[in-house]
C-alpha cells in the first residue's frame, strides 16, 4: 500500500485486530473444542443448539453475588438506556458522565494549552496522549477519591489530529481518505502522542478534577529510556547499532490495556508491534520466521522513514524489544520503565493479577490475534504487603504457561521452560531468552489451543472465577464449524469463564465453560446465548475490555460494532454471571459513533467508573446521517459540543451516581 493510504488502513486494520492472522500450526481452535465438547455431549441437536449451551452454562452457575443469591435476580440494578447511532454519548438515567482528560490536556504547571493547528512534539509531551485504553487508579493514602489515574496511548490517528493532510477521492465508486506524507515534524507528535499518562486526580464536591501540579504526573512516550529486564535481558537478539548491552531501549509503543499490579506499580502492554516497523530483512535471516509470525513488518506507520530504529534493513533486532509488558515505578517519576520480559513478547492486550493463596502473584495475559493464545504467568516469588520495596522485581523471575483448552471441559496450563518437551536445542531454542523472545512459536509447538482474539482476561477475586474475552475471528472456516459453534465467521466473538482447580490462581489445571457467545439473540443463524431476560439492547458483540467491581460483578465493554450492521455503537454493559440470572446483560452507557470503548475501570469504593472513549468520529462512512469518510476539517466544524477548529478528541469519562452512591446499586 502506499503512504498515502496509511491512516485509512490503520484505521481499518484495527477494525478486527491489526494482524494478518499469522498462527500457522494444526493447534486446535477454541470452535473445534467447543464443538467436540458439546456434540459428545449429545446436548446440541438442530434448533436447540442455543437453548442447550445456555441451559449448560446456567447447571454450573456458583452463587456468589449476595444480591443474586437473595433474590434470583440481577446483581445490577439501573435503567438500561437504548441502544442507538448519534454522535453523542450515553449514560444511564440518574448518572452523570463528566469529560475528566482529553487529548491534549495539559497535565503539568508548565504545560501550554491544546491548539491542535500548532501541534509540537515538545508540547505533547506536556499533555495527556492520543487514543486512551487502559484506565488504572491507584489510590493515595488509600483513598477512593484521591488517586493516580494511569492511562495508556495506544496508537494515533493523523488523519484525525492533524488539519490538511486529507483529500476525499472516488476509489472503486467509493469515496477514500487520501492521506499526504506525514513529516519529521508530525511523526515526532504521533510518538510523543503514544504510550501513557500517570496524573494525579482528586474528587471534589462529587466531581473528580486533575491535579495539574500533581508531583507524580508523569507522561511516557514511545522516547522514554527504558529497561529489558528478566532472562531475556542482554541477549544477542536485542542488541542493537545503538545499545550493544541489549538492556537500553527507547520507548514503548502500542500500549492496549494493561494492570496494576498488587504492590501500586503499572503495567502496560505491548500488541500490534508490528505496524511501526518498515523495510525487509533477507529471507534467509535469523529473525525472519520470528517476525513472520508476528506479522512483522506492516509498514503502517512512517516512522521509519525518519528513524532508522523501525527499518528493518538498519536495525534487524529492533522488533525484539518490543511486544512486552513495561512495568512502571508510579512513586518516582525519574524511575526507568522496565520492559519485563519473563512475562513473555507477543501482541499483549493486557496484563490484569491477582494474589494466589501461597502469595505467589499470577497474571493472566492474551495475544489479540486470530488463533493465538491465553497465558498466564505465576511469579517465583511471594507478595509481601507489607513491604513494596520487596516485590520491586517480582516480574523477573516465574513461569509462563499457555493454555490448552479439552473437550471434556479441562483447561491446562502448560509451561514455557527451555529444555522442557519440545522446547530444546532441536526446534532452534539455545535459552529461556530464546522461548521468551519467541514465545509464539513455542507455545505453538506445545500444542496450545487457537483462540478466537483473545483481549482481556480479569480474575474474579470475589467469586474464583476468570473470565477471557474473545473478540471475533472471522477467518474461521466452515470445517471448523457444527452445531455447538454454528459461526463460520465469528463476528461477534464469546466469553469463557475459567475455574482454576482449588480454587488457586496458580493452579496447574482447571475447568472451562462458555458464559456468552455474543450477537443478537433475534436472528437465529447468529447462535448467541444471552438469557432470555437480556433485551434487545442488552445484546452485544465484540467483547474487548472488562472489569469486575468490587462486588464481584463483570462489565463488559465492546470494539467493532458496525453500526450499519448492529444498529449500535460500542459501549459498556452489565453482564451477570451468578443464579439465575447468569447471561443477563444491560446496557449502561454507550460512545459516539466511529468510538471505541475502553477501560471500563471503578474506583476502589464503586462509587465511580472510568471509561476511556478512543477515536469518536472516526468512520463517518458507516453512518448515514454523516455518509463519508470522516477526517480533522469535518469533526473540527460539523459535530457538536466542540470548540470552532478544534478536533473531536480521544477522552477519559468519570460516571458518578447524581447524588453520590455505588454505581449500579
Amino acid at each position: 500500500m502506499s503512504d498515502h493510504e496509511t491512516a485509512q488502513f490503520r484505521t481499518s486494520m484495527l477494525e478486527e485486530n491489526a494482524g494478518p492472522g499469522t498462527n500457522p500450526t494444526d493447534n486446535r481452535t477454541m470452535g473445534e473444542i467447543i464443538a467436540t465438547r458439546f456434540s459428545r455431549r449429545g446436548l446440541l441437536k438442530g434448533s436447540l443448539a442455543v437453548t442447550a449451551i445456555a441451559a449448560t452454562v446456567g447447571q454450573v452457575a456458583l452463587f456468589t453475588a449476595d444480591k443474586a443469591r437473595a433474590a434470583g435476580g440481577s446483581a445490577f440494578s439501573f435503567d438500561e438506556i437504548e441502544a442507538g447511532v448519534d454522535d453523542k454519548h450515553h449514560v444511564a438515567a440518574g448518572y452523570d458522565a463528566d469529560v475528566l482528560l482529553r487529548w491534549g490536556d495539559p497535565l503539568f504547571a508548565d504545560s501550554p494549552d491544546f491548539d491542535p493547528t500548532r501541534q509540537s512534539a515538545e508540547a505533547q509531551a506536556k499533555q495527556f496522549g492520543y487514543n486512551n485504553d487502559y484506565v488504572g487508579y491507584i489510590p493515595i493514602d488509600g483513598s477512593a477519591e484521591h488517586g493516580l489515574l494511569v492511562v495508556n496511548h495506544e496508537y494515533t490517528n493523523p488523519h484525525l489530529m492533524f488539519p490538511g493532510i486529507v483529500k476525499v477521492v472516488e476509489k472503486d465508486g467509493k469515496k477514500k481518505l487520501d492521506v499526504a506524507p506525514l513529516s519529521k515534524e508530525q511523526v515526532d507528535v504521533e510518538m510523543a502522542a503514544h504510550g501513557g499518562t500517570i496524573v494525579e486526580i482528586r474528587k471534589q464536591d462529587g466531581k473528580w478534577q486533575v491535579v495539574r501540579d500533581g508531583k507524580l504526573n508523569r507522561r511516557i512516550t514511545s522516547m522514554t529510556e527504558m529497561e529489558l529486564t528478566g532472562p531475556a535481558a542482554g541477549s544477542d537478539r536485542l542488541k542493537t547499532n545503538a545499545d550493544a548491552t541489549g538492556t537500553k531501549v527507547f520507548g514503548t509503543v502500542n500500549n492496549c490495556a494493561g494492570g496494576v499490579t498488587p504492590w501500586g506499580t503499572y503495567v502496560m502492554a505491548e500488541e500490534n508491534i508490528h505496524g511501526y516497523f518498515s523495510g525487509e530483512l533477507p529471507a534467509d535471516h535469523k529473525e525472519a520466521a520470528n517476525y513472520k509470525r508476528l506479522g512483522i513488518p506492516e509498514g503502517a506507520y512512517e516512522w521509519a522513514a525518519h528513524y532508522d530504529r523501525f527499518d528493518l534493513a538498519k536495525e534487524p533486532n529492533e522488533p525484539n524489544r518490543f511486544g512486552w509488558i513495561v512495568e512502571v515505578d508510579v512513586q518516582d517519576p525519574a524511575s526507568k520503565p522496565k520492559k519485563r520480559t519473563a512475562l513473555g513478547r507477543f501482541k499483549h492486550e493486557g496484563a490484569e493479577s491477582i494474589v494466589a493463596k501461597d502469595g505467589k502473584v499470577v497474571f493472566y495475559l492474551g495475544d489479540d490475534e486470530r488463533f493465538d493464545y491465553v497465558y498466564k504467568f505465576v511469579t517465583a516469588g511471594t507478595f509481601n504487603p507489607n513491604d513494596r520495596a520487596a516485590n520491586m522485581n517480582l516480574l523477573d523471575e516465574g513461569t509462563l504457561h499457555t493454555a490448552k483448552f479439552g473437550e471434556d471441559g479441562t483447561v491446562e496450563w502448560m509451561p514455557l521452560v527451555f529444555g522442557q518437551g519440545p522446547l530444546t536445542a532441536e526446534n532452534g531454542f539455545t535459552s529461556q531468552a530464546d522461548v521468551l523472545i519467541e514465545t509464539r512459536r513455542a507455545a505453538d509447538l506445545l500444542g496450545a489451543t487457537k483462540m478466537d482474539r483473545p483481549e482481556d482476561i480479569q480474575p474474579n477475586a470475589t467469586n474464583g472465577k476468570v473470565y477471557v474475552m474473545l473478540t471475533n475471528n472471522t477467518k474461521r472456516k466452515d470445517d471448523q464449524v457444527d452445531a455447538a459453534n454454528p459461526r463460520a465467521a465469528n463476528a461477534f466473538g464469546h466469553i469463557i469463564e475459567i475455574t482454576e482447580d482449588g480454587g488457586d490462581f496458580a493452579a496447574a489445571k482447571g475447568k472451562w465453560e462458555v458464559l456468552l457467545k455474543c450477537g443478537d439473540p433475534s436472528v437465529a443463524e447468529v447462535g448467541s446465548s444471552f438469557s432470555t431476560a437480556t433485551t434487545a439492547n442488552g445484546w452485544f458483540g465484540m467483547p474487548d475490555n472488562c472489569a469486575v467491581d468490587s462486588a464481584g460483578r463483570l462489565w463488559v465493554s465492546t470494539d467493532g460494532n458496525n453500526v450499519k450492521e448492529t444498529g449500535r455503537t460500542d459501549g459498556l454493559w452489565a453482564v451477570d454471571t451468578e443464579g439465575e440470572a447468569r447471561a443477563t446483560s444491560k446496557l449502561f452507557f454507550r460512545v459516539p459513533v466511529g468510538a471505541e470503548m475502553c477501560g471500563p475501570l471503578f474506583a476502589p469504593d464503586d462509587q465511580t467508573a472510568f471509561v476511556a472513549v478512543q477515536h469518536p468520529g472516526d468512520g463517518g462512512e458507516e453512518w448515514e446521517g454523516f455518509g463519508r469518510p470522516s477526517y480533522y476539517e469535518d469533526l473540527s466544524t460539523r459535530w457538536p459540543d466542540f470548540k470552532p477548529d478544534m478536533p473531536v478528541r480521544p477522552s477519559v469519562i468519570a460516571i458518578t451516581k447524581q447524588g453520590g452512591g455505588k454505581i449500579a446499586v
